[in-house]
């Protein structure tokens, strides 16, 4: 019979030395975050090395790199320790309810566009809940909530890996625009076709809007001519500029639409809608202040502060 006894012997310190030898690729500089002196970094990588039976690091030059079975055991630690850090913030909320705290990592459309009526209204009703919110990208903000570095990440649907879970809690429709000088503004009834002259400005690697965009154009069996700019923001003033048209989140280019800064082009085929996702990890229990999140966010109050803010600017226009 296999016993897993072997397991208690790995101590939390360990996993954290090992985290940060694979974050910094030095045990100098692992000592150093650590604010330990380097013999102890390399006596917690050899004891841990000794539980699992294998080595986690190896020489790279004059540093270090994690060694295969390194690699293979990273996503585990990460687990184990995201895991404990939520059990210690679950413990301490429950014996001090007024010291709640979430952590949300949100794409950029929806950390811009999306989240901050929701975050005002959520704070009006809970006001003593302490939210911190991060703004990446795509790949990023699934790494997070993977790792439990975030509790709840805000985007796409879920990968197909299977690592999270998520919600469905506001339809996302997407629109190509262009500036309103562009000759295809003035086009009605347009067909892909009639875009792959024209170049597509496309926002990072790890975008979940830049990886839908490249699929369109696949499915539409068109290669235009694209440039890649690294923001929403800049996608707009670009647009505006001439450089190009985009394919963007209609809520996020609402406001410049009304007020005619950019147009949206009349195409005479439909995109597939898009919804935006509350994530979660897929295994573990859940703090109960996440759950008082998922609850507001997917309740009739956040699709109101949401409609209510797009509202708001357009009443002058």
């Amino acid at each position: 019979m296999v016993t897993r006894d072997w397991l208690m012997a790995i101590t939390v310190a360990q996993l954290r030395t090992f985290m940060a030898v694979a974050r910094a690729g030095s045990i100098k500089l692992a000592a150093a975050e650590l604010v330990v002196t380097q013999p102890s970094v390399s006596s917690s990588i050899a004891a841990l090395e000794r539980e699992i039976g294998a080595k986690v690091v190896e020489r790279q030059g004059r540093g270090i790199r994690l060694s295969q079975a390194g690699e293979a055991f990273l996503p585990f630690a990460s687990q184990v320790l995201g895991l404990l850090e939520d059990g210690r913030a679950a413990a301490v909320e429950a014996a001090n309810p007024e010291r709640q705290e979430l952590r949300i990592a949100a794409v950029n459309t929806a950390g811009e566009h999306i989240l901050p009526p929701v975050l005002h209204a959520f704070r009006r009703r809970y006001p003593k809940i302490e939210v911190y919110l991060e703004i990446s990208n795509r790949a990023r903000v699934f790494r997070q909530v993977e790792l439990r570095d975030a509790d709840i990440g805000i985007g796409g649907s879920p990968p197909e890996s299977g690592e999270l879970d998520g919600v469905p809690f506001l339809d996302n429709r997407l629109v190509v625009i262009s500036s309103p000088e562009d000759p295809l503004a003035s086009r009605r009834r347009l067909h892909f076709g009639d875009l792959e002259e024209a170049t597509w400005l496309l926002r990072e690697p790890g975008s979940g809007t830049r990886i839908f965009t490249r699929r369109l154009l696949d499915e539409k069996g068109i290669k235009p001519p694209t440039m890649t700019i690294g923001s929403n923001g800049a996608i707009k003033q670009s647009v505006r500029a001439g450089l190009g048209i985009s394919l963007q989140s209609e809520r996020a280019v609402a406001l410049e639409l009304a007020m005619g800064m950019l147009s949206r082009l009349d195409l005479a085929e439909e995109i597939r809608r898009r919804e935006w996702y509350a994530l979660y990890p897929g295994q573990g229990p859940r703090r109960s202040v996440v759950d008082t999140f998922l609850g507001f966010l997917t309740g009739t109050a956040a699709r109101e502060a949401i409609d209510d803010s797009l509202s708001a600017p357009l009443e002058g226009t």
